[in-house]
């Protein structure tokens, strides 16, 4: 952006004579000279009228007071219109030049308050202040009378009623002008008015006046240049005219004609000099202040009218002077200025004919128009593509390879938006040189037709990219530009199967196979209708041509591959990756079409090809597809399905026979495994487990041979760790199959649900087994399989109506717990090295790592599932949650997901747990460095953090955690003074630091339950241990310390954005209290205090505490009296002394009097005593306190009221305000604090704008207004404004 001096406030019109508004009717005036619009006029002077006239101008002026008050609500019916959208706008606007043409004052007026009502001011303008008030003044007076306690105005109001108001109020300005474009627009009073008060308005500081007009004048300034394109044609054509007239020979030529053309030109041409000095006025007026307003809508206002003026009268505006501000503008903070410039720019690179003026434009700001291709806001994005395109559409030459490469990528976006534009300027880029068919000449089809090339360019753009998993992201891409072309799967299978034509090149196998995954991904689309994972919001409800479309599409798909697939497959059947694609096929076709198509050959070619891949490969991959095929072919509502199933039997059959015969072969071998004898019973394994997970093959037991398998396996333990995966994998699918049947069949036998139950049970004691096996991959399965099991038979099995099932469920015992606790903490809270084995290639290592981490985090949530749904004990989950910081970056989504579930299921137990982890965290570092440990290491800052981490989980609402916060600090309590000191009486005891880490956790207590907590706490202290300042005691002090701090919470903080005007604190001044006076006001705060929470909420934390503490929440406070308050300190012996701490002078007076003499009843510091006299010491506290607290409550009310006083007075001083104004502009802040005030001045600077207007009432601009916006030097200078705008 320019910076320069500040533009010329004034602006003339070109003048004939010297020419002055008379007094009387001078609204146009302005003292700072900014708003003037000099009149050109050729007889008279503007404003006047004769003698006569004047007299019937006084008349009307003085029947227009009384016209104005009788007739409001005919001043108000053309607000009524605009505001309702009624549609005769046109007859609205009729009657008021009707009305204009009577009393052209009065009519004004009525369009004045239109103006001014239309910003939601309720002022009304009357016939003396339009008389008599400068432009200037009128403005004030309005905003005076400004009524913006809500802040909205018709603009910004949401709701029905204001729906239609800002199209009508722009529809009746372009109306207005559009009537009155012939002769009342020059009668150099209507429109010097109205600009005029625009021009003021839309200065002004409220948001409301200066957005309205600034709305206003950019309507009439886009009317205005409709009506000077006009005026220009007219002239062109007036000028065509006379050059034809005048080059005719004399005795032809009429020279009436020529000086009524002459004088035509000359009435055009004086009427064009008037327009272009009324948009000059609107256009240094508003548009060169406000395109940089600090509000985005008024900017976006602006920028969006430059760019329809620039398309309508291109002539005159589509030159740099005016591109640049739209340039500048594209930097704009605010992404709805930045989508308004990208929609102007698209509008004029639509045009071909506008290319060579915008050559220095685009030359100058392509950068950054290719920059904001990847803006933060979508829509901005999406524009900035749609540009990039039209610029590409208009010329070839002006985007580098580097800029198109930028947008390329796009393709692959997840914001679908986004990826379709990108994928439309692909297409144009690399398509667009298409070759065009002969008129006449036969269709080419196949790889001898014209999409052939374009297929193959997009296979290159495909592989180029190096995104070869992001296919189906690619053709959505290009789907709603280029859908003809993927649809043309004749040229893709010809491109695959037939033989390359003479000097084509043929293509390689990797571009083949990247062609077969986009031809998949093609079908999928045009079946689906939908796009791929990560792209969609959901499911779009289909119109019926999209319907018809999609059915269309399925029908080509089936009738050609039906055909081509048998030899595809038959040419590609040892390729596995080609192969896993092509066998994807068939589940997008119409199966009906084999039958009504007569295709039944070429199904059994089909079933015939995918048997042979069966018995050639054994990758899981290709496997699973064949078995999904074959489900997607078996459908019974179908007739091709006896077909597919006795071909599906015969391969099943013989393959479980196979199976079995070597099963048995193999188990006989012994100890001595032969490899071949290992493969052929792994492979065929492979087989019949990929085929179980689709279909049910329960008529062939293969439960008890996959058993006997495993149980030789653990028996000898050499079994190779393959077979064990995949026989445990199968023997998962045969429990899950019988499982399915005995649910579906209300009426199950006895004895089937009896063999599921004991097959089960042997299984997971089999899979427990394994999880003590040497193998790796061998545990990872079996714990895998024994989670699911466990989740699957757990207790919710029986919900929804399935109690039938009960028998099934089944429940860890406290062992399986342990060895699957113990695999989770020894397989996924492990270093990364330590897992991944090196690899020779770096790239290799990086996606070794990310895999083995992937697969490691779905072992964790699969245990997590275990807590989450109750299989295991809540408990365990301790051991999970002590890693939350350490593996953060890794598991932390999972960790914090399974704490909120569970703190769902039950917030006391969970609570239970996280403490639970703080203490074992706690005694490991204990073990590590002794009891002697610095509080300052990293271990114990650790401890903290993650205590401090988990206090973060349990969310702002104290009421729903309180139970639960109550119980943790109760456990932390307890645990702390669990163990005494191994160094004997004196000493803190073992624990006690972990104090210093539940004080993280005190911020979440309620104030009442932080009395409880801490009258909990002194059952576990000793006599000595409260007079202990010592630093091994510190976790003790500043865990007491942040129990009691909380006492005044509800008077120290900081009230943002609430009132307290009618507090007692802030109404009156509280005068010192005597004690008596002390003493009832400590009753009355404390009841004040219990009023303030329902029952159920004082005792539900007081059940937390159990049979451990007989204390209530919330002490009744004895009724003392100053005698009773003093008492205790005079009849105080040296054997009584309080948990609480004393006094400092106090303290100093005791302890001299305590150093001559022993005490005499020695304290052992075991936590189970209790203090002398317990119940003494707890009143006297009590009256303690409460009467600290009622003083220090004193001294806050008379220093914050102070404090208040002169905040007001200082925020006068500095800003002017009105003396009624009584509330100063900065939010309500009850201070705690003198040192605040210090704080408050820095924060506010009084000099920044000094307004002389209600602050109350124009509260929010003062926060939303920046001077930059109103400084017009700035930006730009003179040359830069200085250019001639015709």
């Amino acid at each position: 952006m320019i910076a320069a001096p500040e533009i010329p406030s004034e602006f003339h019109y070109p003048q004939d004579s010297d020419t002055r508004f008379s007094s009387d009717t001078d609204f146009s005036e302005d003292p700072d000279g900014r708003n003037t619009i000099p009149a050109k006029g050729k007889g008279g002077k503007k404003g006047k009228k004769p003698a006569g006239e004047k007299g019937k101008g006084g008349k009307g002026a003085g029947r227009m007071n009384g016209h104005h008050q009788e007739n409001g609500m005919e001043n108000m019916m053309l607000f009524e219109v605009v505001k309702l959208g009624k549609s005769a706008m046109q007859s609205v606007v009729d009657d008021w030049i009707e009305s204009y043409k009577h009393d052209r004052d009065v009519a004004l007026l009525d369009l004045i308050n239109f103006f001014i009502q239309c910003s939601g001011c309720k002022g009304v303008v009357s016939g003396e202040m339009f008389r008599n008030m400068q432009n200037s003044e009128i403005i004030r007076r309005m905003t005076e009378e400004f009524d913006e306690d809500s802040g909205d105005y018709p603009l910004t109001i949401a709701g029905p009623q204001w729906k239609k108001f800002k199209s009508s109020f722009c529809e009746f300005i372009g109306v207005l002008v559009r009537q009155c474009q012939y002769s009342i627009i020059y009668d150099e009073y209507m429109m010097d008015t109205v600009i005029s008060l625009l021009t003021g308005l839309s200065d002004s500081q409220v948001r409301a006046f200066r957005h309205t007009s600034t709305l206003a004048a950019m309507k009439l300034m886009t009317a205005l240049v409709n009506v000077a394109l006009n005026l220009s044609i007219n002239m062109d054509n007036t000028q065509r005219q006379y050059e034809a007239e005048r080059n005719k020979i004399v005795a032809k030529r009429a020279n009436d004609r020529l000086e009524l053309l002459l004088q035509k030109r000359k009435e055009l041409q004086e009427n064009q000099d008037e327009i272009e000095n009324m948009m000059n006025a609107i256009f240094k007026g508003v548009f060169v202040h406000r395109y940089r307003d600090a509000i985005a809508e008024i900017r976006a206002i602006c920028i969006e009218e430059i760019g329809v003026w620039m398309k309508l009268y291109s002539d005159a505006f589509l030159n740099d002077s005016y591109l640049k501000y739209v340039g500048w503008t594209m930097h704009d903070k605010q992404g709805e200025v930045r989508l308004k410039c990208l929609t102007a720019l698209q509008g004029l690179y639509y045009n071909r004919e506008l290319n060579t003026r915008l050559e220095l434009f685009t030359s100058r700001f392509k950068d950054r128009i290719v920059s904001m291709t990847l803006d933060k806001e979508y829509d901005v994005a999406v524009q900035a593509i749609k540009l990039l395109t039209l610029v590409l559409h208009s010329t070839d030459e002006v985007l580098s390879p580097e800029d198109c490469e930028s947008v390329y990528h796009l393709v692959y976006s997840a914001h679908r938006p986004v990826a379709i534009a990108a994928g439309e300027f692909l297409f144009k880029k690399l398509f667009s040189q298409r070759e065009a068919e002969e008129e006449g000449a036969p269709k080419r089809r196949g790889r001898q037709s014209i999409n052939a090339n374009l297929i193959k360019t997009t296979v290159f753009f495909f592989l180029e990219s190096e995104l070869h998993e992001h296919a189906a992201y690619l053709v959505d891409s290009l789907w709603e530009s280029g859908a003809e072309l993927l649809k043309d799967w004749e040229c893709m299978t010809s491109l695959l199967l037939d033989e390359a034509l003479p000097g084509e090149e043929a293509l390689t196998d990797r571009q083949e196979t990247a062609l077969i995954e986009i031809m998949l991904c093609t079908v999928r689309q045009a079946s689906e209708c939908h796009p791929p994972v990560g792209r969609g919001t959901g499911k779009r409800v289909m119109t019926a041509k999209e319907k018809k479309t999609q059915l269309d599409d399925k029908t080509r798909i089936t009738e050609l591959f039906a055909v081509s697939l048998p030899p595809l497959l038959a040419k590609y059947s040892v390729d596995s990756e080609k192969v896993t694609n092509l066998l994807q096929l068939p589940q997008y076709f119409d199966l009906e079409i084999y039958t009504t198509g007569r295709l039944e050959k070429h199904l059994e070619s089909l079933l015939r090809q995918i048997r042979e891949i069966v018995e050639k490969h054994t990758d899981t991959e290709v496997l699973e597809a064949c078995s999904k095929t074959y489900h997607a072919l078996a459908n019974e509502e179908f007739t091709i399905f006896n077909r597919v199933d006795i071909a599906r039997s015969q391969l099943l059959d013989e393959q479980v026979d196979k199976f079995n015969r070597l099963l048995e072969e193999f188990l006989q071998e012994g100890e001595e495994v032969d490899e071949d004898d290992a493969y052929q019973v792994l492979s065929t394994l492979k087989r019949i487990t990929a085929f179980h997970n689709a279909h049910d093959l329960s008529q062939w037991d293969l439960f008890t041979s996959n058993f006997k398998l495993l149980n030789t396996g653990i028996e000898n333990g050499d079994m190779p760790e393959q077979i064990v995966i995949h026989a445990l994998q199968c023997t998962h699918y045969v429990i899950l199959w019988n499982l399915a049947k005995v649910s579906e069949g209300h009426n199950s036998r006895k004895d089937e649900m009896t063999t599921l139950r004991k097959q089960m049970r042997a299984f997971c004691m089999m899979c427990q087994r394994y999880l003590t096996n040497v193998n790796t991959a061998v545990k990872e399965q079996a714990f895998t399989i024994l989670c699911d099991l466990l989740l699957i038979f757990s207790h919710q099995m029986v919900s929804g109506g399935r109690e039938q099932l009960e028998p099934l469920v089944y429940s860890p015992e406290d062992s399986l717990q342990a060895e699957l606790l113990s695999f989770i903490l020894h397989h996924v809270f492990i270093d990364q090295d330590e897992d991944t084995s090196s690899t020779d290639g770096q790239q290799d290592d990086e996606a070794g790592k990310i895999e083995a981490l992937h697969k490691r985090r779905n072992l964790l949530a699969a245990y997590c599932k275990l807590i989450i749904y109750c299989v295991v004990d809540m408990k365990t989950g301790a051991d999970i949650f002590k890693q939350y910081m350490r593996y953060y970056n890794d598991y932390g989504d999972i960790i914090k997901e399974t704490m909120s579930k569970t703190r769902q299921i039950d917030k006391i137990q969970c609570a239970k747990t996280l403490i639970l982890s703080l203490q074992q965290l706690f005694n490991e570092m204990l073990s590590d460095l002794g009891h002697g440990f610095d509080r300052s290491s990293s271990s114990f800052c650790g401890i903290k953090e993650l205590a401090r981490r988990f206090s973060l989980t349990f969310g702002l609402d104290q009421v729903k955690t309180r139970d639960a916060i109550a119980m943790l600090h109760k456990d932390g309590i307890e645990f702390a003074f669990k163990e005494p000191s191994p160094q004997g009486e004196g000493n803190p005891p073992l624990h006690l630091a972990f104090l210093d880490i539940l004080s993280e956790f005190s911020s979440k207590l309620m104030r009442q339950d932080k009395r409880t907590v801490h009258m909990y706490l002194e059952r576990f202290m000793t006599f000595q241990m409260a007079l202990q300042r010592e630093d091994c005691w510190l976790p003790l002090i500043s865990y007491r310390n942040s129990l009691q701090a909380g006492g005044d919470d509800d008077t120290m903080s900081v009230m943002s954005g609430y009132s307290s005007r009618g507090s007692s604190v802030r109404s009156k001044k509280t005068k010192p209290s005597t004690a008596g006076s002390v003493a009832g006001s400590s009753v009355s705060s404390t009841a004040a205090a219990k009023r303030k929470l329902p029952e159920e909420e004082s005792s539900s934390s007081s059940e937390v505490w159990q049979q451990s503490m007989q204390t209530p929440v919330m002490m009744p406070s004895p009724h003392l009296t100053s005698t009773v308050m003093r008492e205790p300190k005079r009849a105080r012996d040296d054997s009584f002394m309080g948990v609480y701490q004393l006094p400092h002078d106090q303290q100093q007076q005791q302890q001299q009097q305590q150093q001559p003499l022993p005490h005499p009843h020695p304290q052992t510091p075991q936590h189970h005593q209790t203090p002398m006299d317990y119940n003494t010491q707890v009143t006297w506290m009590l009256a303690q306190r409460q009467q600290e607290e009622v003083r220090q409550q004193q001294e806050r009310a008379m220093n914050y009221a102070k404090l208040r006083t002169n905040l007001q007075h200082a925020i006068r001083r500095g800003t002017g305000l009105m003396e009624e104004d009584e509330e100063p502009i900065v939010e309500d802040v009850m201070m705690s604090s003198e040192g605040r005030m210090d704080d408050l001045n820095e924060g506010m600077d009084f000099d920044t704008m000094d307004i002389d207007l209600p602050p109350s009432k124009n509260r929010r601009e003062r926060s939303e207004l920046k001077p930059d916006y109103f400084d017009p030097a700035s930006i730009m200078d003179e040359s830069v404004l200085g250019v001639s705008m015709f």
